[in-house]
């Protein structure tokens, strides 16, 4: 009887229980198989460990769902694993409703995207077109990857998947990230955030999903041409908040302001005269620029590179990353300008230029260069100096000094003149035999008499080869014999003398304007009148030796 009462006891006490209600028990014991769960009402329930990811500790609580109200030896059937299940879509179908993101992880590409468990036995599936905010290149990359999702269409059976959205998700974050960022930091603020990408004028930072850029020029105080030089992709960095744009959503970021601008204390560290020894970061057409101290650049003008080159291309000369020295001549904190000079450290050829190269001393030098007014020839020591075209001869025209030299041959010039402080030597190869005008004045001064060769018959009288290799007029009234009345016929009958000789008398020589003006009249005058002297001189000698009693004696005999 007693029995009997105690089994009706036992039996009440699962009036309250019913198949498929979850409730909360208290671990009770545990073995190698089982959890023992005290789920209330004088009952225990019987749970597989291997629904336990970690075995729980005796007192600890555990929601189960009951299966069967009665089990072998009186115990109640429950089941921690429904219970979650049953729990999971509760909370699954709650966040798709509301739109609260859940947590998955991706465990494998199928087609058109990707199955990510969500959690007791329920999947989803991502579109890869959903699967991220940018394109995935690589579906195997997220293969693992835990995150958040938002579900967009949901199924209780956990046969059946949902369909999420971690695109959704991550935009929305992004967003929030964003707006958090522009209400909360201000310009010189430290920020933290991870390089992207690159471009040719610097590198995005992802700092939370949306970018701030940092421009090659804020990526350090010196000079940079290559942004992956200073960071790499990937890599997590703390950089400065430089100006930032709400309206337009542009951040601008650097790193160079993470240090003290050395111009700052340039003054306290450099001095005029002072000199560097540093590696050339860049050439121009003006000059090269030199690094002095990353951050502090100084630029050697072309003017400053040699004393006695001109140099039209440094890059004949330099390349980048040669280490030059060069002295400080000067410098603009405001305008952040550095001028530095090269040649300073080398001694100065026009000081000493006069001795060097005297005037009217000739030198054999080689031909540098041909510009259509003349040519560089090299003399030595550095110096270069320039024979014009006019100076090549006396009475030979030249249109371009190609017809003259070329570069590399080597010719003889005399220098003509030196002006140290226009950095110019002038030189002739027409003046080392001398001006032929003043030789041939020289040689035929005026009333002295020449034997020429006509060359060139005109209107206004004959040109006449001479000596020396230069030329003479006879002026149309100068030609003929003195008692010969003048005629145009008088020129023509010269025409087809041309080649022959003819003697003439000097009347003018101008060795500046290069004119000879001679006469064939004034010749023949002075040839007669020679004769007629020589006739009468030898008259008066047969007129000395005639003896008249002599003559008389020699009748007689």
């Amino acid at each position: 009887m007693e029995n009997e009462t105690q089994m009706t006891q036992y039996l009440k006490s699962f009036a309250g229980i019913e198949d498929g209600q979850i409730v909360t028990g208290t671990v009770v014991q545990l073995n190698n198989d089982y959890v023992l769960v005290d789920v209330g009402y004088k009952s225990e329930g019987r749970i597989p460990v291997n629904e336990f990811m970690e075995l729980p500790q005796i007192g600890d609580k555990v929601n189960v769902t009951i299966i069967k109200k009665e089990g072998i030896g009186g115990q109640v059937v429950v089941s921690k694993k429904r219970a979650e299940a049953k729990e999971k879509a509760e909370t699954l179908k709650k966040a798709a409703e509301e739109k609260t993101p859940v947590l998955g992880k991706f465990v494998k590409v199928i087609k058109g995207g990707y199955e990510v468990d969500l959690g007791a036995d329920y999947k989803g599936f991502c579109p890869l077109s959903k699967a991220d905010v940018s394109r995935v290149e690589d579906p195997e990359t997220l293969i693992g990857k835990t995150d958040y999702f938002i579900i967009d269409k949901f199924h209780a059976s956990s046969k059946m998947k949902s369909v999420v959205s971690r695109k959704e998700y991550l935009e929305k974050k992004i967003q929030e990230n964003k707006e958090k960022f522009f209400q909360t930091v201000q310009i010189g603020d430290v920020v933290e955030g991870e390089v992207k990408s690159f471009t040719s004028f610097g590198a995005f930072i992802d700092l939370g999903g949306f970018d701030g850029l940092l421009h090659i020029n804020d990526m350090s105080w010196g000079h940079v041409t290559r942004p992956k030089d200073y960071v790499k992709k990937g890599q997590v960095i703390q950089l400065r908040l430089i100006n930032i744009d709400p309206e337009n959503q542009k951040i601008n970021l650097s790193l160079k302001h993470m240090e003290a601008d050395p111009w700052t204390t340039f003054e306290q560290r450099y001095q005029v005269g002072e000199v560097i020894t540093k590696p050339i970061t860049k050439i121009t057409a003006f000059g090269v620029f030199i690094e002095i101290e990353p951050g502090i650049e100084g630029l050697a003008h072309v003017s400053e590179l040699s004393w006695t080159r001109r140099v039209t291309n440094p890059r004949e000369i330099y390349n980048i990353g040669d280490v030059v020295s060069a002295q400080i001549l000067g410098y603009d904190l405001d305008k952040k300008r550095v001028s530095l000079g090269i040649k300073q450290l080398l001694a100065n050829p026009w000081d000493t230029i006069e001795e060097d190269f005297p005037v009217g001393k000739v030198f054999t030098g080689k031909v540098a260069k041909l510009v259509n007014a003349g040519a560089y020839v090299e003399l030595g020591n550095g110096i270069d100096g320039f024979l014009h075209i006019d100076d090549v001869a006396w009475n030979k025209k030249f249109n371009h000094m190609n017809q003259f030299c070329k570069a590399g041959d080597m010719i003889d010039v005399m220098v003509k003149s030196v002006d140290p402080e226009a950095r110019r030597v002038r030189l002739s190869v027409k003046d080392i035999t001398g001006n032929p005008w003043e030789n041939f004045k020289k040689s035929y001064p005026r009333n002295s008499t020449v034997t020429g060769t006509i060359s060139n018959v005109t209107d206004f009288g004959v040109f006449v080869k001479l000596p020396g290799d230069v030329e003479g007029l006879v002026g149309k009234s100068q030609l003929g014999s003195p008692d010969e009345d003048y005629s145009d016929r008088i020129v023509d009958s010269y025409k087809d003398r041309i080649g022959e000789p003819l003697t003439v008398t000097v009347l003018d020589v101008n060795p500046v304007s290069q004119k000879i003006s001679l006469s064939e009249k004034e010749c023949i005058r002075r040839k007669q009148q020679s004769d007629y002297a020589q006739y009468m001189e030898s008259k008066e000698e047969d007129i000395d030796t005639y003896n008249p009693f002599a003559e008389i004696l020699k009748e007689k005999n």
